[in-house]
């Protein structure tokens, strides 16, 4: 498969602290790619360095998108290009409706699903929903469940997943799944960022991150197995052993 994203020695600091610290990967076009890591470990700063949102602008390294630099651009070009991110913790808009919002975004996109198809998919019934407005009084998990409709609306080229299960009520995590492999069908590459290692087995491929960086990309039983045993025996070891640990481990 031909090469969709491609990070290379990302470096992002926050508050003068380096979060991620030269991350290396390669994402293939039409793959679903987990991130997998435990909590802290800079999964949602990458996910918001790759959206480009303020704040997160990288102090070295770059990303290409599709062979495109894309390291400079805003959220805006990014999204242009095809590019959207889910959020963990996603937001409301007070006074749009769902229906609003869904037709918005799936004009903003490759136009994919009708809405009400979209809905039904993430477990919402349309007739229920659509004239709702998207503010505080749907719970925590219709607004991300609104979200990851409002994804399959759009069609993108990427869709960055960060948590996708975070704060979701009712969808299991097949069902979560299936609405992920409904994206990939339709021609949307997957980032699925995630510290569930039942959703990294799931995906075509995953990379662990630890400590802002990548120490192993491959085959996701592999990686799971890494990630469960790299993270209990050298979760208090120093910034550089961490790292040398992780270089021997890939070598293998």
């Amino acid at each position: 498969m031909a090469e969709l994203l491609r990070i290379e020695g990302l470096v992002v600091e926050r508050e003068g602290r380096a979060i991620l610290r030269g991350v290396d990967l390669a994402v293939a076009e039409g793959e679903i790619h987990a991130i997998l890591g435990a909590n802290g470990t800079g999964k949602s700063t990458l996910a918001h360095a790759l959206m480009g949102l303020s704040g997160y602008r990288p102090a070295r390294g770059r990303i290409l998108f599709a062979g495109q630099d894309i390291t400079e651009k805003s959220v805006t070009e990014r999204a242009r290009l095809g590019i959207t991110l889910a959020w963990q913790q996603p937001a409301s808009f007070e006074g749009l409706t769902v229906r609003e919002y869904l037709e918005i975004a799936r004009r903003g996109g490759r136009e994919g699903p009708a809405v009400e198809e979209c809905l039904a998919r993430v477990g919402l019934p349309p007739r229920n929903y659509l004239g709702r407005t998207l503010n505080d009084r749907l719970s925590g998990g219709e607004r991300k469940r609104v979200e990851l409709a409002a994804v399959l609306a759009m069609n993108p080229r990427l869709a960055i997943l960060d948590e996708p299960d975070s704060g979701i009520d009712v969808l299991s995590l097949d069902d979560i799944m299936e609405v992920i492999r409904g994206m990939n069908r339709r021609g949307t590459t997957v980032l699925l960022i995630t510290h569930r290692e039942e959703f990294a087995r799931a995906a075509h491929r995953a990379s662990h991150l630890c400590g802002g960086r990548i120490l192993k990309t491959g085959d996701c039983a592999e990686v799971v197995r890494f990630y469960k045993d790299f993270c209990k025996e050298c979760a208090s070891l120093p910034a550089p052993e961490l790292e040398e640990v992780g270089q021997d481990e890939g070598r293998r």
